[in-house]
């Protein structure tokens, strides 16, 4: 899969997506990082991107030109063009589905705003999707376009070991049961028994039990959209039960 990063500030990106696991899978070519920067493709000798908002007010707009002619470069010879994100606190909520959903495009481009936004004819142009990390404001959108390329790289098939990602939190919209390991005991807290058993099938049993459990009492929200088995309906009526 390949990310396209439209950005200011494309030197932020380099230390933290190519160590790790995002890293590794850049190393094997599972995925491709193009960091382009619009500064580039600025139109004049002072390399400005931005200018002041036509009927005033604060800060300042990033321009059309220059982000379209970048777009512009890299879409060049390509027979589709990618969807076009961008990462915008307008956008619809990023969630584990969406990184599912992402994770089957063969090519995205990640548009990263700054300042009071972008010239509203780029949206309109170019922009095939708006998503947003959350209900809060940050100063750009490098960070969440590093969120959106990191949850959607996990979701690739050869990124993670096999089977990880569907254990993680969320995969399955049920919170990660616990997770233990060496000493068996620490500061007089068992690893539970269960888990030291050898026993594949209880294991699991439990691991789901608690990873119903645990979403119940932190995340209940969860569970509406969850695939719930008739085993895991009557852990909830117990729980329910027991308030």
């Amino acid at each position: 899969m390949r990310f396209d990063v439209l950005t200011l500030f494309p030197e932020m990106f380099k230390p933290i997506l190519q160590e790790s696991v995002i890293g590794n899978a850049l190393e094997k070519g599972i995925i491709q990082l193009n960091l382009a920067n619009i500064r580039d493709f600025s139109r004049d000798k002072h390399k400005s991107v931005d200018d002041y908002p036509y009927g005033g007010g604060a800060g300042m707009v990033m321009q059309a030109e220059p982000i379209y002619d970048a777009y512009m470069s890299l879409i060049k010879g390509l027979d589709a063009s990618p969807k076009v994100i961008y990462l915008s606190p307008q956008g619809r909520m990023f969630t584990q589905e969406t990184a599912k959903e992402l994770s089957s495009e063969k090519h995205l481009i990640l548009l990263c705003g700054h300042y009071e936004g972008i010239d509203e004819r780029i949206i309109e142009e170019i922009v095939t999707d708006e998503i947003s990390i959350g209900d809060y404001v940050l100063t750009g959108g490098e960070l969440p376009a590093m969120v959106l390329i990191d949850a959607v790289s996990r979701m690739i098939p050869g990124v993670l070991s096999a089977g990880s990602s569907e254990e993680e939190s969320l995969y399955n919209s049920l919170l990660e049961y616990p997770q233990y390991t060496r000493p068996e005991e620490f500061r007089g807290k068992r690893v539970p028994d269960v888990l030291l058993s050898g026993h594949h099938a209880n294991i699991a049993r439990w691991r789901r039990e608690q990873a119903v459990m645990r979403t119940y009492k932190k995340r209940p929200d969860l569970l509406q959209r969850a695939e719930l088995s008739d085993e895991d309906r009557e852990i909830i009526k117990f729980l329910d039960k027991k308030k």
